[in-house]
């Protein structure tokens, strides 16, 4: 039989940070030493509470489906969060997701339409494109690359690109692939284009537990922004709960209502034990996500010290778990010696919407981290 492919699939391509990884797992089950740095998972386990908190719920019987949107005990402990985070939150605006990357799926399929405009400000998380092309919207993309990843100095790049015709405009902070967080001075002027042109807003806060030396303002505690933005957010970074799938969106509640039918026809509902383990990370693990912060942060200084030792200069985030290296090849055939001749995974800019780089992600040891760099230096890759 002759399958005919639904236009929508064929619109997209495989990710390409999970490429990158099957290939490093193709050269490890072949007896290769690879140093992964092309996943953005914690190498921390989940804290020993929240596991424990998943058992208990197993062994208490929580292992059915609970409503759609989520456990109340859940859903209250994030609109406190959210709510910590200056966003005026209610239970009710929130639908907790099997994974932040469902909730996102969520929202641009209950937001866009046919040829709907969707603003991308690159390098962007992959999965943001293919999101907008299943929903068979349209892309306009604004390069942070020139300003060192910033967005504020590109606001008037941001000004020309977005019009009374975008429907959706997508800021991650910290972002993925960058770390770059983004200035109050840069929300207050996404807050004033979104309000201008009444766009909606998806904020991506997946990172923010993950912020070193900024502090970190939602969108959704801005004047203007409660009834335009959808705050993104889950347990798979702040709480190494990769696995778990566990995520959530907080929007106003007409979206919330419309996106519940959505969610309901496709996930159900996210795992029963799983949404009792979020509650005791969501209230019961600063220590610990305290403890793997410092830890980032003393990764990221010592690899941009590393770099910097052989004339790499690398622009260096406030928050999250990557680096994006300036390459002088072809980003994705640079990817391809590095992972090929020198055993270092990491992903092509291209990717993200930003040729000319490589994403790595230090969530791996300091030794492992040395040892990919002297890997990379002894190929002449950097």
């Amino acid at each position: 039989m002759s399958f005919d492919f639904a236009a929508r699939v064929q619109r997209v391509e495989p990710s390409a940070t999970l490429a990158i990884s099957n290939k490093a797992g193709e050269l490890e089950e072949q007896g290769v030493d690879v140093v992964d740095l092309s996943v953005g998972e914690p190498d921390f386990s989940t804290p020993q509470n929240v596991v424990d908190a998943g058992q208990e719920a197993m062994d208490a019987g929580h292992t059915g489906y609970t409503s759609s949107n989520g456990i109340r005990e859940l859903r209250e402990a994030i609109a406190e969060k959210l709510q910590d985070d200056g966003i005026d939150a209610d239970a009710d605006e929130v639908i907790v997701t099997p994974g932040g990357k469902q909730a996102l799926f969520e929202t641009f399929q209950t937001l866009i339409d046919d040829g709907d405009e969707v603003v991308l400000l690159d390098p962007a998380w992959v999965s943001y494109e293919a999101m907008a092309k299943l929903s068979n919207g349209s892309l306009n993309r604004v390069d942070l690359a020139p300003y060192d990843f910033q967005l504020e100095p590109a606001l008037d790049d941001l000004r020309e690109a977005v019009s009374d015709d975008t429907e959706l405009l997508v800021v991650n902070s910290p972002s993925n692939p960058t770390g770059a967080v983004y200035s109050d001075a840069a929300l207050e002027g996404v807050r004033d284009l979104a309000v201008e042109h009444d766009i909606a807003v998806i904020s991506d806060e997946i990172y923010k537990e993950i912020t070193y030396d900024a502090d970190l303002t939602s969108l959704a505690s801005m004047e203007g922004m409660a009834e335009r933005t959808v705050t993104i957010n889950g347990f798979s970074k702040a709480y190494s709960m990769t696995g778990w799938r566990l995520g959530y969106l907080h929007a106003p509640e007409d979206l919330v209502s419309q996106a519940a039918k959505l969610h309901s026809h496709s996930v159900s509902c996210a795992v029963n034990f799983v949404q009792h383990a979020g509650v005791e990370a969501i209230t019961n693990t600063d220590d610990a996500v305290s403890e793997m912060r410092d830890a980032f942060r003393e990764r990221r200084d010592m690899l941009a010290d590393l770099f910097a030792e052989h004339d790499v200069e690398v622009p260096v985030g406030d928050g999250a778990f990557y680096m994006m290296i300036p390459v002088d090849d072809d980003d994705t055939s640079w990817c391809e010696r590095a992972i090929e001749e020198a055993h270092v995974a990491t992903v092509p800019g291209t990717a993200f919407g930003s040729p000319g780089y490589a994403r790595i992600s230090y969530a791996a040891s300091e030794e492992r981290l040395r040892e990919a760099v002297d890997r990379l230096a002894e190929h002449d890759l950097i």
